[in-house]
């Protein structure tokens, strides 16, 4: 199986703390792991529509700016039977070992809205301080679903 992902680092500063949305994944057969929203993309679907449609399934909110849109080029109208996008995400991924391969990108957001106590396969999403993801992700990393681990480690290293 091979999956594509679009995932999202929803930011905002309140009372000058940088703060991030997370959530817990709660899927029937699956361990219990902190997450950011996201997931795959459906057939066609462009990168940032399929960001869009995630985190409003999982979080209720609506991405209202995203970083590297301004980059976002597409080839409609050269040819009318193939489009194809380009756009510079904040980071990619693939996982090199695992139950199923998969490749993803990451944009970091904006959002307007309220949270949902659940979502889509999804509960407790909810606004964390960077410090206190910091302190979740060196106390136990296993907490952290396996590809957003990596993604979250990405994302620290990118604050220093």
């Amino acid at each position: 199986m091979f999956l594509v992902n679009s995932r999202a680092i929803i930011e905002r500063i309140v009372n000058g703390t940088l703060e991030i949305v997370v959530q817990t994944r709660d899927k029937a057969g699956e361990a219990k792991k902190i997450e950011l929203p996201g997931g795959r993309i459906e057939q066609y679907e462009s990168l940032t529509q399929a960001l869009i449609r995630e985190v409003k399934e999982e979080t209720g909110l609506d991405v209202v700016e995203i970083e590297g849109e301004d980059t976002r080029v597409d080839t409609t109208g050269i040819d009318p039977e193939f489009h194809v996008e380009c756009i510079r995400p904040f980071g990619a991924y693939q996982t090199l070992k695992g139950p199923f391969d998969s490749v993803g990108v990451y944009f970091r957001c904006k959002v307007q809205g309220e949270l949902l106590s659940s979502g889509d396969d999804t509960k407790y999403p909810r606004w964390i301080s960077v410090n206190e993801l910091r302190r979740l992700m060196d106390d136990e990393p296993l907490q952290f679903s396996n590809v957003d681990r990596a993604g979250i480690m990405f994302y620290l290293k990118s604050l220093k």
